[in-house]
């Protein structure tokens, strides 16, 4: 453990925003892998390649989405055994943001760390040196790490590339009823597998993870964005200073439908985040149904909460020139600020400008067709796809990047 320290820092692609996971910045990512997506025009569907290529679109659009957490969606179109090297690729040339390669087997890594220093133009030791990958190393709750998942630890840390370590440990379910003892086993959890990074590598960069959360006895489904996990979060938050360890949880509901429920949960989510000192905020975009589901509308709904947060978090200055005396003594008794000169220089961006919200009066929104949230946020990530711009790749990185993905699938096609 001597070896952890924060902050941690990986590179985008492009080199224009060091990703810092320290106690002053939040880091924000899609909700990822889940088997379906919705939209309110298409209906919930099985995960596809087309519908992953226009969510990792729409990833590099929003600006509140700092970092591609693994598969918007699974794409089960394609065959399993090469679809992350469809998926890496696309993620290499459709953004250039900081990406998740799966850690399910040791090839999907090794496959990820070497597309990721193609697709930069290095060799893996400056890879090492430069970390630009981060994946999610989940426990089999209680006290267990497959195989498959200590594979992938192994393989990353090795790579010097940087590994989230999150217990799967459910209060009553897989861990104790107790939310105090759920943590005991959560923390137990991480630090074996930050054990085993510092291991393998020492200073291999490692986010402490934190999911647990209580379970609906009823059903023994996870129950997400409840006063139970906020309180968890804090408490792992203040474990993971302790270690000097930058804190991952998640925006999480269990809604199945967009609906108060899904905000009310997704704002405890978000909220318990903010008051645990996370820095990288999992699941940030679009998660939906315990994370069964992701809906194209509730990414934009998520990016306007997480824009409002982040403004919310902006400190006041106090500075002379915005404490508003002059104005103040301009305007005098019973006057009103809207002429004010203090008024006329800032009017046009001295609040925050939702994307969103609707503050027209009824009838004016009535005349313009009695939209709800997610009707705007629908016209909202299709406006965004109609206006994408993809990012360049050098055509020598680009033909290099095919000439890997096809041999590997060419040696895993005769394996199999």
């Amino acid at each position: 453990m001597v070896h952890c320290t924060i902050p941690l820092s990986l590179l985008e692609f492009c080199k224009r925003l060091n990703l810092i996971f320290d106690d002053r910045h939040l880091v924000f990512t899609n909700a990822t892998v889940p088997p379906y997506c919705s939209d309110i025009e298409r209906g919930r569907r099985s995960g596809n390649y087309s519908d992953f290529n226009d969510l990792v679109r729409l990833c590099q659009s929003l600006n509140t989405l700092h970092c591609i957490y693994g598969y918007p969606v699974e794409p089960q179109d394609l065959p399993v055994g090469t679809r992350h090297l469809d998926a890496y690729a696309s993620f290499i040339r459709l953004t250039d943001k900081v990406w998740r390669p799966t850690a399910v087997a040791p090839d999907s890594i090794r496959d990820g760390i070497q597309m990721a220093a193609i697709s930069r133009g290095i060799g893996e030791a400056q890879l090492a040196r430069e970390p630009g990958l981060i994946t999610n190393i989940s426990t089999n709750s209680p006290m267990k790490l497959d195989q498959p998942m200590a594979d992938a630890l192994i393989e990353m840390a090795d790579a010097g590339q940087a590994c989230v370590i999150a217990s799967l440990a459910m209060a009553g379910a897989t861990g104790p009823i107790t939310l105090e003892g759920c943590l005991v086993q959560q923390n137990a959890e991480v630090l074996a597998g930050v054990v085993l990074s510092q291991i393998v590598r020492p200073g291999a960069p490692i986010v402490y993870g934190s999911l647990a959360t209580s379970v609906h006895m009823k059903s023994g489904s996870p129950s997400f964005g409840t006063p139970e996990y906020m309180k968890a979060i804090i408490v792992a938050g203040q474990l993971a200073r302790r270690y000097r360890l930058p804190l991952r949880s998640g925006n999480v509901n269990s809604s199945n439908i967009i609906d108060a429920q899904a905000i009310y949960e997704s704002q405890m989510s978000i909220w318990g985040a903010v008051m645990g000192g996370v820095s990288l905020l999992n699941f940030g975009h679009g998660w939906m149904e315990s994370g069964l589901c992701y809906s194209f509308e509730k990414m934009i709904i998520d990016s306007e909460m997480l824009q409002m947060v982040s403004e919310a978090m902006k400190p006041l200055s106090f500075q002379q020139d915005s404490l508003g005396l002059q104005a103040i003594e301009e305007v005098g008794p019973g006057g009103h600020f809207f002429a004010a000169s203090q008024t006329l220089e800032r009017y046009k961006d001295a609040f925050y400008q939702p994307m969103l919200s609707d503050w027209s009066n009824y009838e004016k929104w009535v005349e313009d067709g009695s939209m709800d949230t997610v009707q705007r946020a629908h016209l909202f990530w299709k406006q965004l796809l109609q206006d994408y711009k993809q990012p360049v790749l050098d055509p020598s990185i680009d033909e290099e990047l095919s000439s890997f993905v096809e041999i590997r699938k060419q040696h895993i096609s005769s394996s199999s």
